[in-house]
């Protein structure tokens, strides 16, 4: 690889770490082809970009970004694939996923919306991260709750005025 495609790398990389906020590394190695092409296909499925990185070339594109990785630099020894998504707990249920069938890949670490985590052994709290549209749903769901009670207490006490008073306090209580 010349100093060109070497800078070329580092710059494409660099662009890709600014622009997201979740990136995992995992160690592949290995596999065999065929699991391999499963593996693509898995991160293909959960929108996940998988790629092969020379750890020294991420190492570069990690210190051209103004992100902190922490200990993650430290993680970049032997063989690195970088899993990048838009949902924070995406590339961990699918690692969590082909594992159950694979004893790879392993998680080296993650960056998750600036939290930093190194090791496999977190790869169970990766995965129970709710995603943004799962904890907008719940406070969406939190919120209907009041109004529901007062559409079942209308309904429940035939519209007059008293009879919705008392079910919304007993619901009080």
């Amino acid at each position: 690889m010349t100093r060109e495609e070497k800078s070329k790398v580092i710059k494409d990389l660099t662009a890709q770490l600014a622009e997201t906020s979740i990136i995992y590394l995992a160690d592949i190695s290995g596999l065999d082809a065929g699991t391999t092409s499963n593996l693509r296909r898995a991160c293909f499925k959960a929108n996940v970009k998988l790629a092969v990185v020379k750890n020294t070339l991420l190492a570069k594109a990690m210190e051209a970004t103004d992100k902190d990785f922490g200990e993650l630099p430290s993680t970049l020894k032997g063989n690195t694939s970088i899993m990048i998504a838009e949902t924070g707990n995406a590339p961990a249920k699918v690692i969590k996923e082909f594992r159950k069938k694979n004893d790879k890949p392993l998680l080296k670490g993650a960056f998750v919306d600036e939290a930093i985590y190194v090791g496999d052994d977190y790869l169970e709290t990766l995965s129970n991260i709710k995603s943004k549209e799962e904890v907008i749903g719940d406070i969406i769901g939190l919120l209907q709750s009041p109004a529901k009670n007062v559409v079942s207490a209308l309904k429940s006490s035939g519209g007059k005025l008293a009879g919705i008073l008392k079910t919304l306090s007993e619901k009080e209580d």
